[in-house]
């Protein structure tokens, strides 16, 4: 009987192609391989799966995705877009026993490997007697504190939210404000809070736990969780850090139409530009500005004098604070400030709704990236060796800011004012201190360092390669 492994990510398109690079860099290691991709139904649009899903079943035989059926959520009351995402995960559930016993029928299948969003699936697998593991598309730092999220909860009564200037102690992360944890996990009255509150208790079942990170990026989260410090009352899975896992180029698609002509004429513009010299402003599948917070990041490019290559998107609608539905290109002229596109023409540029991440972060010309710090965009800039301006806005993404300007010390923070926003002369400031100061040019250096240092992880011998060995290794007993 042929061998399989089964990987199960959440619907959201990063997610999706973290697990996706996952099954294609086990197939590096174990060719012989089937991976087997469970796909449910996004319940919102973030980002265009299809055509990526295309591309990869064209090229990688060995990859096979099993659509799951349309479930519909029955929820009236959802207050964040990850409730919507578990509430389909949850339904899906006993299709995902349905096809995990198909699969079982012509595979010997070794593990099934969620994204911990899939967290429902666990007791699937125990069922049926199927070694489950967990895939953290998010870093160790994130982890740390979902592992720990237990122990948090017993030691106070109040919700993270009404905590506004209390600190938190979780081993292996600098101390963080308990308003910085993500929206889901800020009330614990909500339903959000309870899923993954009972998630962080399931997951010392697991048989292991494999983190899209490297060690050396991560040092003293992943020693904490190692030792067990996240966990004081219970096993804490073996951990394998096998990252960074980044998509090889970019033809994810993004919740906006773009031509051909358009990205061709995007890294054209690049190639016109000198080295090093370009800032690039992106911000996820999801991230989305209101005009009044457009007009403040264009005044304080103009102002900063520095040249720039800036991803614009349609500000939210139907009061969603993310592009959980489809986005129409925005009207560059209506949102921005009069007269701003041709004063800038000679040194900067603006792409409606999406733009090739990969090729950009790569490309010679840029020198730095203005990020949502999501951990896909993160990890591209990380193995770019791009210095970053930390600009958090939704899921773990102020934690992931606390450790990429404290802990690695490979960003700048961009600071919110008392109403929330983010001044323009925040953006001038950060983007030419980013560009000219003496704190940016250690922090370039430092990204170029670690740069070296994700390439050596991945590489035969490295810290990367011999974790997915081992564990490889280890179904074979």
């Amino acid at each position: 009987m042929e061998e399989a492994l089964v990987l199960y990510p959440s619907p959201p398109i990063g997610h999706l192609v973290s697990m996706v690079e996952l099954g294609k860099l086990i197939l590096t290691h174990r060719p012989s391989l089937s991976i087997h991709i469970l796909i449910a139904a996004s319940p919102y649009v973030a980002g265009k799966a299809d055509k990526y899903m295309a591309t990869v079943s064209a090229n990688i035989p060995s990859i096979d995705f099993h659509h799951l059926p349309i479930v519909t959520p029955v929820s009236t009351n959802i207050t964040h877009h990850e409730e919507l995402t578990l509430e389909v995960l949850h339904l899906s559930k006993p299709h995902v026993h349905e096809e995990l016993l198909n699969i079982s029928k012509r595979y010997k299948i070794h593990g099934l490997v969620m994204d911990f969003f899939c967290t429902s699936g666990l007791s699937v697998a125990t069922e049926l007697d199927i070694p489950s593991y967990f895939f953290l598309t998010s870093g160790a730092c994130f982890l740390a504190f979902f592992l720990h999220l237990p122990t948090l909860h017993q030691k106070t009564s109040k919700s993270f939210k009404d905590m506004k200037d209390h600190y938190l102690d979780i081993p292996g992360l600098p101390p963080r404000l308990a308003t910085d944890l993500p929206n889901p996990f800020l009330d614990r009255d909500n339903q959000a809070y309870q899923h993954f509150l009972d998630f962080a208790t399931q997951f010392p079942q697991a048989s292991g736990i494999m983190i899209n990170t490297f060690e050396l990026l991560e040092s003293r989260a992943v020693k904490a969780i190692s030792d067990g410090l996240c966990v004081p009352n219970n096993r804490t899975p073996p951990i394998s850090c096998i990252g960074p896992l980044i998509v090889a180029d970019d033809k994810r698609g993004g919740s906006g139409k773009i031509s051909p002509e358009d990205v061709h004429e995007c890294l054209s513009w690049l190639d016109s530009q000198p080295s090093q010299s370009v800032v690039f402003l992106c911000f996820g599948s999801l991230g989305l500005f209101t005009k009044e917070q457009l007009w403040e990041i264009a005044t304080g490019l103009e102002n900063s004098g520095q040249r720039f290559l800036w991803v614009v998107r349609n500000p939210p609608s139907h009061n969603l604070k993310v592009a959980i539905r489809e986005q129409g290109d925005p009207d560059l002229d209506s949102l921005l400030p009069e007269g701003f596109l041709e004063r800038i023409k000679e040194r900067g540029y603006v792409v409606k709704s999406w733009a090739p991440q990969v090729e950009i972060v790569n490309h010679s010309s840029v020198g730095g990236f203005v990020t949502h710090c999501g951990w896909n965009s993160t990890l591209e800039a990380v193995y770019a060796g791009l210095p970053m301006v930390a600009w958090p806005l939704y899921a773990e993404q102020r934690l992931n800011r606390v450790a990429l300007v404290e802990e690695m010390k490979l960003a700048l923070s961009m600071n919110e004012s008392a109403d929330g926003f983010v001044r323009a002369d925040e953006v001038e400031k950060k983007v030419r201190g980013l560009m000219e100061s003496k704190e940016g040019k250690m922090i370039r250096e430092r990204a170029l360092a670690m740069k070296n240092e994700a390439k050596a992880a991945l590489s035969e011998g490295g810290s990367s390669h011999v974790a997915l060995s081992k564990l490889l290794e280890s179904w074979k007993h």
